[in-house]
């Protein structure tokens, strides 16, 4: 029976990393973006937020050096990678901002619309800028290890990939997303889909729902299913329910991986009793062995945020010959975000 304690879970660290600045001083800043930073050990000199007081606040605790007035400011910070933590529709003005050829991390998804994403990219081209977006699944550890799994054939050929998620979340804490006409898929499924591309490759097409709730009166889409075409040999299927509010013994946040050797089931914790939530786990069967647990170094929140900084450090130093997350390969699952919901506007067949 195999090991798996060797799998990879964490993205190799830059060796000489440039500064970085960020703009923004939001709550995936305070609780994601700026602890993973601490624990690589990763320069932050400066911070914006239009927010100077929580910008403030925040550079306190993480001691970051200076807290800039305007984003002109932080701007010409000299030799930074800039970090870049806003609402998805203020994106464009931030990088028209930065100086050309800048190096950034932008967070997901990369617009509200396909449009906004298409636009996004042609700016980074015109400005010459290396970007990545921080689809930061792909780098949680269990998905680090489940990817290397499913690479080294041990699962043989994968015939089903399988999330599903069936928790409460409290969407009122993020009033951001109220009114928006697209909500769930954009900001919540995107994250997988874009690890069913990145370890599936590009389905050939989707059919998808998205409904409200009814306890969410100012929020669009809240819940949905939606079925990847992979062909007739690997049924792939995305079903997500953030309005189970009945406590915490039924709720489900996991993916299964299954190949024709074996099978992997990875938990993502951060969904479950939040915003308490759950350390995250793998396990994996293969054939003619039991169930086996993967240790696991840290979870999705937050240890998953080393990962794309880490890529485009490297990047940018040339010791990674690949970014990842560029966003080139975003706009990719924004065309599968976009598909989802073209989907869901055409309906399906009536059965009469």
């Amino acid at each position: 029976m195999p090991s798996f304690e060797s799998l990879p879970q964490a993205w190799p660290r830059a060796e000489k990393p440039r500064p970085i600045a960020c703009i923004g001083a939001g709550g995936i800043v305070e609780s994601a973006h700026l602890p993973a930073y601490a624990r690589l050990e990763l320069p932050v000199v400066a911070l914006y937020d239009i927010d100077r007081e929580r910008a403030e606040r925040v550079a306190r605790k993480f001691d970051v050096a200076r807290v800039s007035r305007s984003l002109a400011e932080l701007a010409a910070e000299p030799g930074v990678v800039f970090d870049l933590a806003v609402p998805a529709r203020a994106v464009p003005d931030v990088l028209r901002s930065l100086p050309d050829g800048s190096a950034v991390l932008i967070q997901k998804p990369l617009g509200e619309t396909l449009e906004q994403a298409r636009h996004i990219v042609e700016l980074c081209r015109e400005k010459r800028l290396v970007a990545a977006v921080n689809f930061q699944l792909r780098f949680a550890p269990n998905m680090l290890a489940l990817a290397a799994l499913s690479k080294s054939g041990v699962l043989g050929e994968i015939v089903d990939f399988e999330v599903r998620v069936n928790v409460h979340t409290p969407w009122a804490d993020w009033p951001f997303l109220a009114g928006i006409p697209r909500h769930e898929i954009l900001y919540h499924s995107v994250h997988y889909l874009d690890l069913a591309r990145s370890l599936l490759g590009e389905p050939v097409g989707v059919l998808s729902k998205a409904v409200r709730h009814p306890s969410l009166g100012a929020y669009a889409d809240t819940r949905s299913a939606t079925i990847l075409d992979y062909g007739d040999r690997c049924r792939a299927l995305v079903a997500a329910y953030h309005g189970h509010a009945w406590g915490r013994r039924h709720q489900a946040s996991e993916l299964k991986l299954e190949g024709t050797r074996g099978a992997a089931v990875a938990r993502m914790g951060v969904n479950l009793d939040y915003p308490k939530g759950e350390p995250d786990t793998l396990e994996v069967a293969v054939e003619g062995g039991d169930w086996q647990s993967v240790p696991l170094r840290g979870s999705w929140f937050g240890e998953a945020f080393e990962g794309p900084i880490s890529n485009l450090l490297r990047f940018t130093s040339g010791e990674d010959d690949t970014l990842v997350t560029r966003v080139e390969d975003a706009l990719r699952t924004m065309e599968l975000v976009e598909a989802c919901y073209v989907a869901n506007a055409r309906g399906g067949l009536s059965p009469r």
